[in-house]
């Protein structure tokens, strides 16, 4: 059985993971990545459009792990952040308002400080409403490994 995880990142963080087949999280550290197995879907909440920019409150992006490899990259000027590959399904854009009444993720008083972590275990139910919600199969992801 395979996890779900929720990473957490701006939005223009997430498009270049999505553009890059990458998944990146907690400013580039390894150990959080290392948490993720083959086959875990991975999905991105982002707070805002851009670090420290505009508020946005969404999930962005959604995927599957696609090997068990935690690589470096060098994106140069001494940053070498760790990563993992997904492979991205085709996913719509939600506000985190149109579910988060239904989420367990957010059922704590204050759920919004787990986010602050960077990536969180989520639960079975809670994925399947995220993934519903952006128009994305998770079995049919599954299969198309």
């Amino acid at each position: 059985m395979s996890q779900a995880w929720l990473g957490v990142v701006s939005r223009s963080h997430v498009w270049r993971g999505v553009e890059g087949g990458f998944a990146q999280v907690c400013h580039g550290k390894a150990q959080p990545l290392r948490k993720m197995k083959k086959g875990d879907i991975f999905v991105y909440y982002s707070p805002t459009v851009e670090m420290q920019g505009a508020p946005l409150k969404a999930f962005t992006a959604l995927g599957e792990i696609q090997d068990d490899e935690v690589f470096e990259f060098d994106m140069g000027e001494g940053f070498v952040p760790f990563r993992r590959r997904v492979r991205y399904a085709v996913a719509q854009e939600v506000p985190l308002e149109k579910l988060r009444g239904d989420l367990d993720l957010c059922s704590p008083p204050n759920w919004g400080i787990v986010l602050r972590r960077g990536l969180i275990p989520l639960t079975e139910k809670d994925i399947r409403l995220i993934a519903s919600a952006m128009d994305v199969d998770l079995a049919e992801l599954r299969r198309n490994r």
